[in-house]
């Protein structure tokens, strides 16, 4: 059985239904601060508690015979960490740490960790590739830095092999399964809020950047492609694989305004634009060499089309006004 922490949130909860469906067994840890119950399928044993829980994460191996772990579970908002450091330390890092040593008492050897493309910070050179410097401009960028340095040791002193999956902007949706957080941050789901109607207006955060058009340049990804990933990352695992550090991107980039006019491409509707001041810790272009994916993992986006990524996203959002309602 595999434990996915954070299973009740966006990308954990479609990587649980893409694994259930491959015929894989789940259990599922969140404290549900930023996931929702209703997303975890029924049939999957799941545990409202803290990853930091020792206790919790020992008898959920006692009571399943888990076999690897899929880790989600983490704080991810850049504004929010350079204002709420210690919550990001605390969260990511201790009780990130409080969890492999459970898992490592339990016998478990296998971990997939959801990195992130903040780690690398200000890039050097576009296309990133898992070479490039890592100096994250945020703390969300360094907690995650700190986990995939205390991967590295455990992987040496106790062989605890691990894949960490450096990602790029996360977005779309599955039939079943969409993005919804509150306060919403990102800048996807925010556009196609204000395209619904439930905002007044998208906020660009930064416009004098060295861009084209001013606006950050991100990569963007289908959160059923980054699952994908993660269920070829365990595999890799399973099949005697090193320990490895891997990007998912497309490999293009869009700038904000870009993101917003392919929005209003899909939806045919309206989308009013406030300029506002850059954010601190926002660097200015994210894109994704993802080749070692490609090679390492035999991944494949089957959605590297911007358009078809948003389109996906819409189509969620007009079956599901209300994300996922008051639950």
């Amino acid at each position: 059985m595999i434990l996915v922490t954070g299973g009740a949130g966006y990308i954990g909860s479609v990587t649980t239904d893409l694994l259930l469906a491959r015929g894989e067994q789940v259990a599922v840890i969140d404290n549900l601060s930023r996931g929702h119950r209703a997303v975890v399928a029924p049939e999957v044993p799941f545990y409202h508690g803290d990853i930091g829980d020792r206790e919790l994460i020992a008898r959920i191996t006692r009571e399943h015979e888990i076999e690897a772990c899929i880790h989600f579970a983490a704080f991810a908002y850049v504004g929010e960490s350079v204002a709420e450091p210690a919550w990001y330390f605390e969260n990511n890092v201790s009780q990130g740490i409080a969890l492999l040593d459970a898992l490592h008492k339990a016998g478990v050897q296998r971990l997939v960790f959801s990195s992130t493309c903040a780690t690398y910070g200000e890039p050097q050179r576009i296309p990133i590739d898992e070479t490039h410097p890592q100096q994250p401009t945020n703390p969300y960028g360094w907690s995650k830095l700190f986990m995939e340095r205390i991967l590295e040791s455990y992987d040496r002193a106790y062989g605890l092999k691990f894949v960490a999956l450096r990602y790029f902007n996360a977005c779309g949706a599955i039939e079943r399964l969409g993005e919804a957080h509150a306060p919403e941050t990102h800048l996807v789901p925010n556009v196609l809020l204000a395209a619904q109607g439930q905002l007044p207006a998208v906020s660009v955060f930064g416009h004098d950047y060295p861009t084209p058009d001013g606006t950050a340049v991100r990569d963007y990804i289908h959160v059923a492609d980054l699952g994908t990933a993660h269920i070829l990352a365990l595999n890799h695992l399973r099949n005697g694989g090193a320990s490895e550090r891997i990007n998912l991107g497309n490999g293009q980039g869009y700038s904000v305004l870009e993101v917003i006019e392919a929005a209003r491409q899909v939806t045919g509707q309206p989308i009013t634009v406030n300029l506002e001041p850059r954010r601190p810790g926002d660097p200015s272009h994210l894109v994704a060499d993802a080749a070692k994916a490609r090679k390492v993992l035999g991944w494949q986006p089957a959605y590297p089309d911007l358009a078809e990524i948003l389109r996906t996203d819409w189509e969620w959002r007009q079956k599901h006004p209300d994300g996922y309602g008051s639950e």
